[in-house]
């Protein structure tokens, strides 16, 4: 008798809702969640840096997150630019197209951290800014088509 083989089709997958936030002028990452802390009833503190392997670079990008206990959500900020780069190997990178500095969102450079909410909400109201240190949030859908979307899922 022949074995059945089921196959499940999965759906298409959802998006997945980030924030892209800016600071009006470079700043160490300490000095900004300091302030974000004193903004916010919930604290900020740093977690395991997220660490991207490639052909021949491991890079290192800051993570930190709070806890909101009304809304029962955590929040994420994750760097944009990563923070260290450690050569895997000693290769000739003559042909090598890998630079010792990556970003998450290679399109947008400008962009210094990421913001990832647990419910995977659009509105990121709840997170009080500290004045004159960071522009206003901003939303950005991310489909399966991203590889930040991919990113995402496997660090969930």
């Amino acid at each position: 008798m022949k074995s059945l083989k089921l196959f499940l089709e999965s759906e298409e997958e959802e998006s997945v809702n980030i924030g892209l936030a800016r600071l009006v002028k470079p700043m160490p990452d300490y000095e900004l969640f300091f302030q974000m802390n004193r903004a916010n009833d919930f604290t900020f503190s740093r977690i395991k840096d997220l660490e991207i392997v490639r052909t021949f670079y491991h890079y290192y990008h800051t993570v930190f997150e709070a806890y909101h206990e009304e809304t029962k959500n955590c929040i994420r900020f994750v760097s944009n630019r990563s923070i260290k780069s450690e050569q895997k190997k000693e290769i000739n990178m003559l042909f090598s197209d890998e630079e010792d500095v990556n970003f998450l969102l290679p399109d947008c450079k400008d962009v210094d951290y990421i913001i990832k909410t647990s419910d995977n909400i659009a509105e990121f109201s709840l997170i009080l800014l500290p004045e004159n240190m960071m522009f206003q949030i901003q939303n950005l859908e991310l489909t399966s088509d991203d590889e930040l979307f991919h990113l995402i899922q496997y660090y969930e």
